[in-house]
């Protein structure tokens, strides 16, 4: 039986790429057995196949290299089983965050196909549940960049960027409706998910509220906001002949938008109007 493997055999025998067994030398990880001074070739004893194997063996479980480094530098059963077990609960956690990434991308396609299928320029009566927003009250042009109040209301609520991505919408108050003055927005906010993270981010404009429940008129179409106007119109129209009381602020949120296509002509936008039925 050889005493000695080069790096090369060790590679093969163990389907580990020659980069990794230098870079475990070089963090103090897995020295070999023996390097050759003329050469500074690496030579691997059985030895250092049984650390090998355990390192293998926790890497497959994910732990990191400075844990199994500890392991190696206090090695018994009690360290390593309190490494398991704090392991275990970084899985949990990692398991949970998945869970949490893979409703958000649920919640994105159920969106973005509501988006695309629905029917443009036709009013229908929709019956929402509350919604959780974080809002910034704040006076935005139609025509300015909404880029700048999202990174406000993103920092005063310490709202992490990756939930923005079609759930940022615009909002008319109710006396410039009634006017009939959309030139002007009264607030920016992001619509907030059970798995999002939220915390109440300062005092004054900058607070987290909801969206009332209740029957809201609604209307799709192929454009964002500066194609609004005629839109709101339609449904202060649809309202007043079907003897329905705007009772709140608007909801505008294009849904599909410049961040996710370069055709103009896919842009799709929602506008939601909370209704009540009038007394006459």
């Amino acid at each position: 039986m050889k005493d000695l493997f080069s790096i090369g055999e060790v590679s093969k025998l163990f389907n580990i790429n020659i980069r990794t067994l230098r870079y475990y030398d070089g963090i103090g990880l897995l020295k070999p057995t023996r390097v050759d001074e003329k050469t500074g070739y690496r030579y691997y004893s059985t030895k250092d196949f049984e650390r090998l194997n355990t390192i293998k063996y926790l890497r497959a479980l994910n732990m990191s290299l400075d844990n199994i480094a500890l392991f190696f530098e206090n090695k018994d059963i009690s360290v390593m089983e309190e490494l398991l077990k704090t392991q275990k609960e970084q899985i949990k956690k990692n398991i949970e965050e998945l869970c949490r990434i893979r409703t958000k991308i649920d919640s994105r396609l159920i969106q973005l196909t509501e988006a695309e299928c629905a029917q443009k320029e036709q009013i229908t009566v929709k019956e929402l549940e509350k919604r959780r927003v974080a809002i910034l009250r704040k006076e935005i042009a139609v025509t300015d960049d909404l880029e700048l109040p999202i990174r406000e209301l993103e920092s005063l609520h310490h709202l992490d960027s990756v939930i923005f991505l079609g759930k940022v919408g615009v909002s008319i108050d109710l006396d410039r409706l009634l006017n009939k003055e959309f030139g002007s927005f009264s607030s920016i906010f992001v619509l907030v998910e059970p798995s999002d993270e939220l915390e109440g981010g300062g005092s004054g404009l900058y607070t987290d509220s909801y969206l009332e429940a209740g029957a809201y008129l609604s209307i799709y179409f192929q454009g964002t906001h500066t194609q609004a106007p005629e839109y709101y119109e339609k449904l202060l129209v649809y309202a007043n002949q079907n003897n329905y009381e705007i009772c709140g602020d608007s909801v505008e949120i294009t849904l599909i938008d410049a961040g996710l296509t370069n055709d103009t002509s896919s842009y799709v936008t929602e506008l939601q109007l909370p209704v009540i039925l009038a007394n006459r």
